[in-house]
């Protein structure tokens, strides 16, 4: 006679653990603001706004004297909103939480306390090994907010600065084509019987769409080019209606900066931006004419790119004007402090009400994705081999 078959496994029948619920408990945050003390740099991170929002919630901030100031921000201002000022800078990099635009520096690193939680960009080029070395020695935790991503699986920091770095491009252009500059005396508005100024546009990023938004507002004619068929639909969709598009072809592109009053470059590379406009290319164009390449953060997509700074922004080329400023959104250092602040803000409220960062890394996707270093622990694995560095997954360290 054979025995019944039991409808549950032997594994089954064992005594199973239970998955008990994280339990999320409000917390307090202490964030510091210290002043940007990188060359140009005039953004802030939070705005009085912003401030008055987190001490609302019972958060305490304290801001450096004068870190606002670049952005037209008083020490006032962020008084009234409820944040400690102080002069002592080195109490603001004491804080438990560190908000910065750029990523601290070496010595600034030695200021903070160990476990110390760091909110900045990265840039990631431009940091040495010793960088990660410092960090990991503090057992820092550290978020770049470049690498943050949201819900739709967008960079909102990368693409905030893009959507000002674009629309600025075009009202730098427009400043230097002034006889008040220097420039030829061209007007972008499409004036009647006067032919409209010609705008060159390579690569149709966040860059590319928000330079062309800006240049159709004020009246230029606009060509877009990129290599992407993708992204060259999405602009037209974006920008509801028919603009030239092409993709880079030498020829068309040389035949279209012949032409140009302006040529903007807009694309970015892995590493470098590629190069698509060749120096024989720049002594084809009219003189007169003007380069502004955004992309010279990345090294630049004009052969004849040189960086240049806020203070002196352009020089000539053949006849031809270059503006290559990094950190074109730094200009606009209140309206790019907004947007900042409008992306901080609500991460900061989301780590308080989930208790702090530990819950918040596990439950939020998107910043995990910005988290690179994990007490003292490197996490990102495009900085481990940039550097020749050993890393560990986050989501094995922090679940």
């Amino acid at each position: 006679m054979s025995k019944p078959l039991s409808p549950f496994t032997k594994a089954q029948l064992l005594p199973q653990e239970e998955t008990l619920e994280i339990y999320k408990k409000k917390g307090e945050l202490f964030i510091g603001i210290p002043k940007e003390t990188s060359f140009q740099e005039k953004r802030v991170c939070l705005t009085p706004d912003a401030v008055s929002a987190l001490t609302a919630n019972g958060h305490r901030v304290m801001v450096e004297s004068g870190a606002g100031e670049g952005a037209n921000f008083k020490d006032k201002n962020y008084s009234d909103a409820g944040a400690e000022v102080t002069n002592d800078t080195a109490k603001v990099f004491s804080c438990p939480i560190l908000l910065k635009v750029e990523p601290p520096s070496i010595d600034e690193i030695k200021l903070i306390n160990p476990q110390t939680i760091i909110i900045s960009a990265l840039q990631l080029k431009t940091q040495s090994k010793n960088y990660f070395k410092a960090l990991a020695e503090k057992r820092t935790t550290a978020l770049a907010f470049e690498f943050i991503k949201d819900e739709d699986g967008a960079y909102p920091a990368v693409r905030s600065l893009s959507e000002i770095a674009g629309t600025a491009s075009v009202l730098i252009a427009s400043e230097l084509l002034s006889n008040v500059n220097g420039g030829n005396g061209l007007m972008m508005g499409n004036i009647n019987g006067v032919p409209p100024t010609e705008i060159v546009i390579l690569g149709a990023g966040t860059v590319g769409e928000f330079a062309a938004r800006s240049a159709i507002g004020l009246g230029a004619n606009i060509k877009v080019f990129d290599n992407s068929i993708t992204k060259l639909r999405c602009l037209q969709a974006n920008l509801s209606q028919h603009v030239y598009t092409s993709t880079m072809q030498p020829k068309n592109v040389l035949k279209a900066l012949k032409r140009c009053d302006v040529a903007i470059g807009a694309v970015r590379g892995n590493d470098r931006s590629p190069i698509i406009v060749t120096q024989t290319m720049v002594d084809n164009m009219k003189p007169g004419a003007l380069v502004i390449d955004v992309s010279i953060d990345m090294g630049g997509c004009f052969e004849t790119s040189e960086v240049t700074s806020h203070d002196k922004p352009t020089f000539d080329y053949n006849g031809v004007t270059h503006y290559c400023v990094p950190n074109i959104p730094a200009r606009y250092s209140r309206t790019a402090s907004v947007s900042i602040s409008n992306i901080f803000t609500p991460y900061l409220l989301e780590i308080g009400e989930n208790g702090g960062i530990e819950n918040t890394l596990r439950f939020d996707k998107g910043l995990r994705n910005g988290l690179y270093f994990y007490h003292g622990i490197l996490t990102n694995k495009s900085v481990a081999e940039w550097f020749d560095l050993d890393f560990s997954d986050a989501n094995l360290l922090i679940f």
